[in-house]
């Protein structure tokens, strides 16, 4: 099939775009790197009557480090953050993740705000985000607001982002220099969906963690009391990790996870993870 026939405009700036979504209302969409939202053009489970394309924007395209937190433009394609092109100041967390996502021809197209935009429930970014407490700038004709990653998934495909709303930025803060993390990918073939995604990110000295775990029939979810075990286990002894797991498997059964199997999957997720913070 090919994709329904509709008008396209490529803005030379931010301000002009953020028009064109707001005269074209609910029917204009947002193009970045295009690598889902071109799919689903073709067969049609996208039909909008406006394209506006952002990939070129030189705004969303910058990065910087303010006060400790690094400011990602939007339009950043995941192959700049695997090759370092882009600082990484949560100890290579950021370019592992990066370096994961699909295939490289993905990568050099895909971008770091088109996927949490498009919220699909195992993207890669969002648990990673989660973990680290990031947030996004959403702008609009009506001005800016800040919206923490946690809060910008709302379910499958489905965000808080309003009518004419662009992410234009990615904020995450610095790990300090104690912090540590952890991430397990259970994919079945490299570059395919996975079957669960887990991250931790904990610092022991300033007494914070946070687990967080996407999968395919859920929005991503934090599990703070698997946080608390988390923060508490001295190593990656096999007790204590299995205590861990255990109790991120009781907050995933209470959210919504669909079955023993996916229990499983899931919950193994997390203690791999968790191990891997212990063990880098």
């Amino acid at each position: 099939m090919k994709a329904p026939p509709f008008d396209y405009v490529r803005p030379a700036t931010v301000a002009e775009a953020l028009a064109h979504l707001k005269q074209g209302g609910d029917s204009a969409m947002v193009l970045a790197g295009g690598q889902s939202l071109g799919p689903m053009l073709n067969l049609r489970l996208a039909r909008p009557t406006l394209l506006v394309d952002i990939s070129r924007l030189a705004d969303l395209s910058r990065t910087a480090t303010v006060n400790g937190t690094l400011a990602i433009g939007s339009a950043v394609i995941h192959a700049d953050i695997e090759d370092g092109k882009v600082p990484d100041p949560c100890h290579g967390l950021l370019t592992e993740t990066a370096g994961t996502i699909a295939y490289r021809a993905v990568r050099n197209r895909g971008t770091i705000g088109g996927s949490l935009s498009h919220a699909d429930p195992v993207g890669d970014w969002c648990p990673v985000l989660m973990a680290l407490g990031a947030s996004v700038v959403a702008a609009s004709a009506a001005g800016e607001r800040t919206i923490a990653v946690a809060d910008l998934v709302e379910g499958i495909l489905t965000t808080s982002l309003r009518p004419g709303e662009i992410v234009t930025e990615i904020r995450i803060p610095r790990l300090a220099a104690t912090a540590r993390w952890g991430r397990y990918k259970i994919c079945r073939k490299p570059g395919k969906f996975a079957d669960a995604i887990a991250v931790v990110v904990m610092d022991k000295a300033a007494g914070q963690s946070r687990v967080a775990i996407a999968m395919p029939n859920h929005r991503p979810v934090l599990l703070p009391q698997a946080a608390v075990h988390l923060l508490a286990l001295k190593g990656a002894d096999r007790d204590g990790l299995t205590a861990f797991r255990n109790a991120a498997r009781t907050e995933l059964a209470a959210v919504g996870a669909s079955d023993e199997l996916q229990l499983h999957i899931l919950s193994a997720a997390a203690m791999r993870a968790a191990a891997h913070a212990f063990n880098r």
